[in-house]
């Protein structure tokens, strides 16, 4: 599948292009997800993820971010996805998410993730469904296994 970008925008997955400070700003300031996040978690998060920065063409602008975590074989799990507040309304979300999903089809991954609170509509345009059989996932909760630790002594 074709990418459906609107013109005048661009997506590049070249790590040199990223804004890795714009980046921590929108995540650590306006992300619900990743609200506080300190910068050098950010960049360890980009240094070892495969990113994706929305441009504008005219200018080179950043405007929108995706980060994907995988093993290029099996799995991968797409976070971190943002498009600044003034470029929002234009299709970009979708169009980021796309660009993703086309980027991995090579790979023949089994599984693409990813948790979202309030934008199901966005990644359900380009495929991302609820997962048929959710009691099967699990998660550990890394933020909440000290205090189970700690109530146990």
């Amino acid at each position: 599948m074709d990418t459906e970008l609107p013109d005048g925008y661009e997506i590049s997955t070249d790590p040199e292009r990223l804004d890795t400070a714009l980046v921590h700003r929108w995540l650590s300031e306006d992300a619900y997800w990743a609200l506080g996040r300190p910068r050098d978690k950010q960049d360890t998060a980009v240094a070892n993820s495969l990113n994706f920065g929305l441009y504008d063409s005219a200018s080179g602008a950043q405007l929108g971010y995706a980060r994907v975590i995988t093993d290029c074989a099996t799995f991968a799990w797409l976070c971190d996805v943002y498009i600044a507040p003034a470029a929002r309304g234009k299709g970009l979300g979708t169009a980021l998410a796309a660009a993703v999903r086309d980027h991995l089809a090579p790979y023949g991954l089994r599984r693409i993730m990813l948790r979202t609170v309030d934008a199901h509509a966005v990644y359900a345009k380009v495929g991302f469904a609820a997962p048929a059989d959710p009691e099967l996932l699990m998660a550990l909760d890394t933020d909440a296994a000290p205090a189970l630790a700690d109530s146990s002594a």
